[in-house]
This record gives C-alpha cells, sequence and structure tokens, in this order.
C-alpha cells in the first residue's frame, strides 16, 4: 500500500512537472510572430552592427550615455528581485536613419496581475505594452506592441507594424533594460532604459 502511494505520489509529480515545463516551454513559441522569431534570431549581429555605427556616428556626449546604458555584468532576475512598481525610463535608437539619438524619460510601470510582469509606457508620444518571458535566469523576453498616447494599445501579433520583440537583461536593483532589434522604424536597435 505504502509502494503504491508512493508510485502514486511519484506520478502526480511527473505529471505536475511535466506540464509546467510544457507550459514555460511551450507558451511564448506559440504566441510569438514568425517576424520576431526572426528578429530575434538576427539579434546578436544586429546589435553588433547597431552599436558600432552608434559608437562612429553619435556625438561624443550621447556615446558616453549609450556606454554607461550598456557598462556592467548582467544579474539574474531571481533571488528575490521584484521588478513591479513605477520606473523612470527612456528611449535610446541605434543606427538606422541617424547613428544614435537619446531621448528623454518619461514614466513606465510594471505590474504583475499574477500571470507574470507587465509593462507599460505612460508617458510621451510613442508608448509601448506588454508582458515579459524567462528565456534564462539572466535574460527575459519582452513581447509587446507600439501605440501612440492618443490610442489604446492593439493585441500582440494583431497588426505586424505594431508588434515588438525585445530581450530584457538587468544590471542591478534599479537597472533594466529592453534591447529591441530590428524595430519597425527608424533605426537597426532600440533600448528602453528603465531606472528606479
Amino acid at each position: 500500500m505504502l509502494k503504491d502511494f508512493i508510485r502514486s505520489g511519484c506520478l502526480i509529480l511527473a505529471v505536475i512537472g511535466w506540464a509546467a515545463t510544457a507550459a514555460a516551454d511551450g507558451e511564448i513559441d506559440k504566441i510569438m510572430t514568425a517576424a520576431d522569431k526572426a528578429r530575434l534570431a538576427s539579434f546578436d549581429q544586429v546589435r553588433a552592427e547597431a552599436i558600432a555605427e552608434a559608437q562612429k556616428g553619435g556625438s561624443k556626449e550621447d556615446v558616453a550615455t549609450l556606454d554607461a546604458i550598456l557598462a556592467g555584468k548582467t544579474l539574474a532576475f531571481s533571488e528575490g528581485f521584484d521588478f513591479t512598481g513605477d520606473w523612470q525610463c527612456r528611449t535610446v535608437k541605434l543606427g538606422g536613419n541617424l547613428p544614435l539619438t537619446v531621448y528623454g524619460w518619461f514614466k513606465c510601470r510594471i505590474s504583475d496581475d499574477g500571470s507574470g510582469w507587465k509593462l507599460d509606457k505612460l508617458t510621451g508620444s510613442q508608448r509601448t505594452a506588454g508582458a515579459f518571458y524567462t528565456d534564462s535566469d539572466t535574460r527575459l523576453t519582452y513581447l509587446g506592441v507600439l501605440y501612440y498616447g492618443d490610442e489604446k494599445p492593439k493585441k500582440y501579433g494583431s497588426d505586424p507594424d505594431r508588434d515588438q520583440v525585445a530581450y530584457v537583461v538587468r544590471q542591478d536593483e534599479d537597472s533594466v533594460r529592453l534591447e529591441f532589434p530590428s524595430p519597425k522604424y527608424e533605426s537597426k536597435l532600440d533600448i528602453l532604459e528603465l531606472r528606479r
């Protein structure tokens, strides 16, 4: 009887473990568009090209700002890190039409609706709204939509011109950045820097 109980307990744990793995492994693949998968596939190359263009053609002050944004080591998102709350955020555009453009600070908010972290850029003419998914212990993937201040955001996947994808890294308790490869407009790489 004890053996049967242990066997059924192991079976239940195995099923629960499989379900959790299946949900974690498959959720983002089912949601992400083919175009955004392609953007992430070329992430490293696009990022390197965009940074090189920015450092070569940007103003001395803007290059110093970019270098500061990219400096530091990458930390885990676990270890009790609380992503929720209000953040300052600014966009930096690299490569493309202009080599480097650093915008001013706006307001962003990270919330948790029970299914995971969500981002809303609350101010500025160009905004983003979306959700974060675990890629590894030190990197998240963001799926969101571009929208303008006088609009409500569409659903991700409903408009290819508005879909956004980014890799997300954490540098310390008060610094996180989203890196958007091959955005639809203007640049080769956009960085959304978040600071508390």
